[in-house]
C-alpha cells in the first residue's frame, strides 16, 4: 500500500534555498531536478545537472542546495511497503540522469491529480503511477550507452512518429542535435535498433495505412500528407514494406502483410 503525504511539481526556489534534515524524513522522499543543484553523497557536496532524480530512504541523511541561481524540482513524500519500490535496485541518496524527465514530470502531474481528488479508484490509481514511475526511473538508472545524448534523441524520435510528413533529412536531424550527421545515424542505431530514415520511412507508412483505412483522400492527398512529394515513390515505398499497392490496400483486395522495419524493438 502506499501512501502520498505531499507532492509537488514544478516547486521553484531562490539561489540561497538549502534542505536540510541531518535525520532525515521517516518515510521515503523522491526528487527530480529541473536545474542543477548540489547534493550530499558520500561525505562531500558534489554538484549534479539538470534532469537527475534521487531516492531518499527513511531516516537518510538529506542535503541539497541551488547551485548558482533558481532551483526548480519535482519532489514527493510518501510511504509504501511495496516491494518494487522497497527492493529497486536504486541507489539512495545518490542522483542518477533521467533519459525521459518530461515522462517523468508528466506522472508527477497525475499523481497530483489522483492525491487530490477522491475517486473510486485512487488507490490502484496511485499504485500504477508510482509503478510506472518507478519503472521510468530504473530504466534511467540501468541505462547503457548513450546516457547524455539519450534525452535529446528520444525527443527526437518523438518528433519523426508524431510529425512523419515533416522534411526530414538526416542533416537537418543532425544539425537540430548539434551533431555530425554520421554521428547521428551511428548513435540513433544502437540506441534503437533502426536507423533515424528508416523511423522515418516506417511512420510514414503506418500513417498512410491510417489514411487509407479510415479517410476519403486520394492516393495523391495520402502521399502530400505522409511527406511525399511525388506519388510513384510513395506507392513503390508503400508496396515495397506493405506487400500491397495503396489503392488494392485501401479497397482490402490484398492482405495487409506488414513488413516494417523492428522499430518497435526499443
Amino acid at each position: 500500500m502506499n501512501q502520498i503525504y505531499y507532492i509537488e511539481t514544478d516547486a521553484t526556489h531562490e539561489s540561497s534555498f538549502v534542505f536540510d534534515i541531518p535525520q532525515g524524513h521517516p518515510c521515503w522522499l523522491l526528487v527530480i531536478t529541473k536545474t542543477p543543484a548540489q547534493f550530499w553523497v558520500d561525505g562531500h557536496l558534489k554538484e549534479y545537472p539538470a534532469h537527475c532524480a534521487v531516492l531518499y530512504e527513511a531516516h537518510q541523511k538529506i542535503y541539497y542546495r541551488a547551485c548558482g541561481g533558481q532551483y526548480v524540482n519535482d519532489w514527493l513524500r510518501f510511504s509504501s511497503d511495496e516491494t518494487y519500490i522497497s527492493k529497486a535496485t536504486l541507489p539512495f541518496g545518490v542522483p542518477f540522469a533521467l533519459d525521459d524527465p518530461e515522462y517523468c514530470s508528466k506522472l508527477f502531474e497525475l499523481l497530483i491529480v489522483e492525491h487530490n481528488f477522491n475517486r473510486d479508484y485512487k488507490e490502484s490509481t496511485v499504485d500504477c503511477l508510482l509503478r510506472t514511475l518507478f519503472n521510468k526511473l530504473l530504466e534511467s538508472y540501468h541505462h547503457e550507452g548513450f546516457r547524455a545524448q539519450y534525452y535529446n534523441l528520444l525527443k527526437l524520435r518523438t518528433a519523426i512518429q508524431t510529425n512523419p510528413g515533416d522534411h526530414w533529412t538526416v542533416s537537418k536531424m543532425a544539425q537540430s542535435l548539434q551533431l555530425s550527421a554520421g554521428y547521428l545515424q551511428s548513435i540513433y542505431k544502437k540506441t534503437f535498433g533502426i536507423s533515424c530514415i528508416e523511423d522515418v520511412i516506417n511512420s510514414r507508412i503506418r500513417l498512410a495505412k491510417e489514411y487509407l483505412l479510415h479517410n476519403t483522400l486520394s492516393i495523391a492527398e495520402v502521399a502530400f500528407h505522409c511527406g511525399y512529394h511525388n506519388v510513384e515513390h510513395f506507392c513503390r515505398q508503400f508496396k515495397q514494406f506493405t506487400g500491397s499497392s495503396p489503392g488494392k490496400f485501401q479497397s482490402g483486395n490484398e492482405g495487409h502483410t506488414n513488413r516494417e522495419f523492428p522499430a518497435d524493438s526499443n
